[in-house]
């Protein structure tokens, strides 16, 4: 006699513990006969552990009601009243002449699978890589947002089906994945009030998954939010929260992430000290970050982002300087495919270079923006850089000639859909 290691797999595929399948199956008596099953954990036990090899018909019709297939492929011999026809598995029935059953003998397997695992959750799930591949490329756009609200949709559906713990906090995380992709394609684009909707909606679902990660994203996006919102309390609290976050306690990665976000909003705040300091530990702490498996948006936040940071909060400490030297850095270190993000680098680098009285040189660093960019629209974060960059320009040297190429060359890309 040894261990059913048929059953065993289908448990594990679909997350469920012995006390959640001895409830799945009772639910599943309850929809056959209308009357509460009484299967225990101890029933579970005995299926697994191969002391039961033939189960009882009601049994067998628990089983594979909650698994969608038949007894034989989880490892059981069945009734003979149940056994299924072996020349045309597609019309197989369940329940046939079984103890429980005329009410569902007719109803084909294929409509009663009902459970989901987690090979479920992985066909769902491929497609965030490549939101954010897109992302990457080119910033928040509309289609993105379609593509993530639909990705979420799907997952909502699975959730309507029976699934254990395991499985369902980790629908729930992909929920909130999705969500935050469509809210931080908003906050790109500067669509900011649908994005505090999906924010609102993801820090839900982050928190029925109590998945640590996935609740950091999510107060990290919705600091971020705030900041563009000029709600530089509300950016601070948001980052407090990031870097109070179980992930943050665990790994010095996600830590540095929630500091930088607080040395942003205490920058903007006009508290360049308390950023500054913010922005050390943030570098500091990231030194004793380890190489591990995190999750894929993660990639977007290593040395380069961070130098990239650092020259926001450094910029909006009045360190000019400084603020070109992290630039230059940054750019230095950020990969080829992240282009939305050597875009921005680049603005930040052109402000800081305006800012000490270099004009026409930052006037050629942020005309190199529409080259990275390679005539796609520009995102909305982009365009308010650009924009400041603009009326600095002209407050500075409006009567240049280089002010005035720049003038027609911006008309140019601003017009683009």
């Amino acid at each position: 006699m040894g261990a059913n290691a048929a059953l065993k797999g289908r448990m594990e595929e679909l997350g469920l513990t012995q006390d959640e399948l001895a409830g799945q199956m009772n639910a599943a008596l309850a929809e056959i006969t209308g009357r509460p099953g009484d299967v225990s954990s101890r029933t579970v036990r005995n299926l697994l552990n191969g002391t039961s090899r033939r189960p009882i018909g009601r049994t067998c019709a628990a089983l594979e009601r909650v698994f969608g297939c038949s007894v034989e492929d989880l490892g059981f011999s069945a009734p003979r009243t149940m056994q299924h026809p072996q020349e045309d598995p597609v019309r197989r029935r369940t329940f046939l002449g079984s103890a429980t059953g005329a009410a569902a003998a007719a109803v084909p397997l294929v409509a009663q699978r009902r459970t989901v695992g987690m090979s479920d959750v992985a066909r769902v799930a491929a497609g965030v890589n490549a939101l954010v591949e897109a992302d990457d490329r080119q910033g928040g756009h509309s289609a993105l947002e379609k593509a993530a609200v639909q990705g979420r949709n799907k997952v909502l559906e699975l959730q309507q089906r029976n699934a254990g713990e395991r499985v369902r906090r980790a629908l729930y995380a992909l929920a909130a994945e999705y969500t935050t992709i469509a809210a931080w394609s908003c906050i790109d684009v500067r669509n900011l009030d649908q994005a505090q909707g999906y924010l609102n909606e993801s820090a839900t679902f982050a928190g029925l998954s109590q998945d640590g990660p996935t609740e950091m994203r999510v107060w990290v996006n919705l600091s971020m939010l705030a900041y563009q919102r000029q709600n530089w309390p509300e950016a601070l609290a948001a980052a407090q929260a990031a870097q109070a976050s179980s992930a943050a306690r665990h790994d010095p990665f996600f830590d540095s992430l929630g500091r930088v976000r607080v040395a942003l909003a205490y920058a903007a705040l006009g508290d360049g000290r308390a950023g500054l300091r913010s922005l050390g530990l943030a570098q500091d702490t990231f030194i004793k970050v380890a190489e591990c498996e995190r999750p894929r948006w993660t990639a977007f936040y290593g040395q380069a982002e961070l130098n990239h940071l650092a020259a926001i909060v450094q910029f909006n400490s009045g360190r000019h300087a400084h603020a070109e030297a992290m630039a230059h850095r940054a750019l230095a270190r950020i990969p080829s495919a992240f282009r939305r993000n050597r875009a921005l680098a680049t603005a930040q680098l052109a402000l800081a270079q305006l800012h000490q009285g270099e004009a026409e040189r930052g006037t050629a660093t942020a005309t190199a923006v529409f080259t990275i960019m390679d005539s796609d629209p520009l995102p909305g974060r982009m365009r308010t850089l650009i924009g400041d960059f603009h009326r600095g320009l002209f407050t500075m040297a409006p009567s240049t000639s280089y002010a005035r190429d720049w003038a027609d060359r911006m008309r140019t890309e601003w017009s683009r859909a």
